[in-house]
């Protein structure tokens, strides 16, 4: 494995359970375990667990924190308060997506923002080059591990109390106290753990004993695309726009923040192209790259475990964006046709 490659406070965890490690922005993460079917299903019908330590973490403090993120963050963060997350778009000057990330407000004007591990230098820098007076970006991703268990069962094992989603507070696991955040990427119930960097094997260890199986990056990706949930490098881009992906719901167009004016004049004009979501009508896996006849392309593509067929998401003309529509995509050569579909493409039975 390449010696450049940073790892998590878990890498030695990882290694004894014999997981098959492999790079991801940078770093040597699991992509699975036991395999990628069993993991996922195992999320999706009772908790699974994911070493998501490579996320970044920055800390946005100071009395000037507040109006300063509401003018760099899509979304309204006015409308959240202490105790709340909310998902959001760190947006250039052409609406273009630096990074998607969740803030969460803590109390007298402190903020942390999660972000993907491949943007974690570009968001920082994105933001400390606009620093405000009376606020302070500082990175401390160095300092913490962070733990994703996910499941209709994850809150009953883990022995947390139930809470809205994109909410947060502390709490305890295995004796160790933990910042528990209400959210994940998978569809499912359930929280992300933040603890200090030492203290995150004996807290991987006190959420295995409690019957959580261990997941890799490879369950991961299929759970999030079943139910849509875009992915930064991907479906998402600093080429690409809040409007064409779909994202629209997560800018307040009300308010002013960098790139509102070029959103508000793409809603209102109609965008070009749309993401959307698909499923393959004839037996083939869709991946990134490949192309859609007339001019799309697909950005995410996989094998859904819950449903047994060729899942993706990909960019079309805006006038074909439209459930039912008929797709060919270009699977190695081969023509294998396609239908859009309303997201989410996977909905849990209820």
């Amino acid at each position: 494995m390449d010696a450049t490659l940073r790892r998590t406070p878990l890498y030695e965890r990882h290694v004894a359970a014999g997981a098959r490690l492999v790079p991801f922005a940078g770093w040597e993460m699991p992509v699975q375990y036991e395999g990628v079917i069993p993991e996922h299903l195992a999320v999706r019908s009772d908790a699974g667990a994911f070493d998501v330590s490579h996320m970044g973490q920055l800390h946005v403090d100071g009395p000037a924190s507040g109006p300063f993120l509401q003018s760099m963050l899509s979304n309204d963060l006015e409308r959240i308060g202490d105790g709340e997350a909310q998902y959001t778009l760190l947006t250039n000057e052409d609406g273009g997506i630096v990074d998607d990330l969740i803030v969460y407000r803590m109390s007298a004007g402190q903020f942390l923002l999660v972000v993907n591990a491949g943007n974690r230098e570009a968001a920082y820098d994105w933001l400390k080059e606009r620093e405000a007076r009376g606020t302070e970006v500082r990175d401390a991703s160095d300092g913490y591990a962070l733990v994703a268990v996910q499941g209709p069962r994850s809150l009953e094992r883990l022995g947390l109390p139930a809470s809205p989603a994109f909410t947060h507070g502390m709490g305890e696991v295995g004796g160790i106290e933990v910042m528990v955040g209400y959210t994940g990427y998978t569809g499912e119930t359930g929280v992300e753990l933040l603890c200090p960097d030492d203290e995150a094997a004996a807290l991987w260890d006190a959420v295995l004993e409690r019957g959580v199986k261990p997941c890799g990056l490879g369950a991961r990706d299929t759970l999030r695309l079943e139910v849509c949930y875009p992915l930064h490098g991907q479906d998402l881009t600093s080429e690409t726009d809040a409007i064409s992906a779909g994202l629209g719901w997560a800018c307040g167009l009300e308010t002013e923040f960098t790139g509102a004016e070029a959103l508000r004049r793409l809603k209102a004009d109609g965008p070009v192209r749309k993401l959307v979501a698909f499923v393959m009508e004839e037996r083939a896996i869709p991946r990134h790259g490949m192309t859609i006849e007339g001019g799309g392309e697909v950005t995410s593509g996989t094998h859904s475990p819950s449903l047994d067929v060729g899942i993706g998401m990909g960019y079309v003309p805006a006038a074909r964006a439209v459930p039912e529509t008929e797709l060919v995509v270009d699977v190695r050569g081969r023509s294998r046709l396609a239908r859009i579909v309303k997201k989410p493409i996977y909905k849990k039975e209820p």
